[in-house]
């Protein structure tokens, strides 16, 4: 047995010791005096209240120190995902189709589909020439969503390495404890560089039981992109996304493939994408108790009850 509030029992030695010396009253003398017999008579019923109250007492404190008996273990689960986001931040995602472009408009969207997860683990690699993780798997949501802020472009080189960084985020997935393993992956070019090819990285996935779903952003129009020396625009062919790709990937994954054309139209996917179906996994153990305190508090206020009604009735006690 153990107790999970042991406070309440040295209050209650305390209410104990009080009780006494009020039922005692000790020091005080007494106002009245009857014969011996009465007096005999009263004085066990007054011990019976006294014992009555003392017991009620006890038993009420043991009860909110809520005494209880481990019967064992069982483990906590929780619905999860294991979600890796990978963007592209090549220079032509600055491109202004998209207010106030298209990366600026991405990164809200995924801030806003984070949020509507809080209990799924979310990565995050971003790329260009190069891939880079710029968040392992994490819960936490006040990082991530300080980690979405720094998706930029400038530091990993000016071409488009699907390949990379899809096979990226499957080596960091294969790690993962959740049967659901999902790639989001979000871009407005044509993979030209890398040493894996997307669909090569792709059929990685499959072999891991990734699900990779494949977004596409850009108006099919013309897209204003302000030039490296920021005094002009210059302008990048619409359609450039390599959908077909994209859906290959989806379609050797399990996935599915999308393309948005706008804001509202990546919205639309991502919330798509946010009734994907959880599954469980084991986050922690719990002991399993069983209760005992009902008993003792249910007897422990008959008791101190029956104390009070002998000292109003038989005894006639006034405070």
């Amino acid at each position: 047995m153990e107790f999970k509030n042991m406070w309440y029992l040295l209050l209650g030695g305390f209410v104990m010791v009080s009780y006494l010396l009020r039922h005692f009253q000790l020091g005080k003398k007494p106002e009245f005096y009857f014969y011996k017999k009465e007096t005999s008579a009263l004085d066990l019923t007054r011990h019976l209240k006294g014992i009555l109250g003392l017991v009620g007492l006890a038993l009420i404190s043991f009860a909110l120190s809520q005494p209880r008996v481990p019967l064992g273990h069982a483990k906590n689960t929780i619905k999860v995902n294991d979600i890796f986001i990978v963007v592209d931040v090549s220079r032509s995602m600055l491109a202004e189709d998209f207010r106030p472009n298209r990366l600026v408009a991405a990164r809200e969207k995924i801030r806003e589909f984070v949020k509507l997860r809080p209990t799924d683990r979310i990565g995050i690699v971003m790329f260009s020439e190069k891939a880079f993780t710029l968040l392992p798997l994490s819960t936490d949501l006040d990082l991530i969503e300080k980690v979405i802020g720094e998706i930029n472009t400038g530091f990993l080189g000016s071409g488009t390495n699907i390949g990379d960084a899809l096979g990226l985020a499957v080596g960091r997935a294969t790690q993962s404890l959740a049967e659901n393993k999902v790639i989001i992956l979000l871009t407005d070019g044509v993979s030209n560089v890398g040493n894996m090819t997307p669909l090569q990285a792709a059929q990685q996935a499959k072999e891991q039981n990734l699900k990779v779903y494949t977004i596409g952003i850009g108006q099919k129009a013309n897209a204003a992109l302000l030039r490296t020396s920021g005094r002009n625009y210059q302008r990048i062919p619409g359609g450039s996304v390599d959908l077909e790709t994209l859906e290959k990937i989806s379609t050797i994954t399990g996935g599915k493939s999308f393309y948005a054309g706008s804001e509202g139209a990546l919205e639309e996917v991502l919330n798509e994408i946010q009734k994907l179906e959880k599954t469980e996994i084991q986050s922690s153990s719990k002991v399993i108790y069983k209760e005992l305190y009902w008993p003792y508090l249910i007897w422990g206020i008959i008791a101190f009850l029956l104390a009070e009604l002998f000292g109003k009735t038989i005894l006639r006690e006034v405070l």
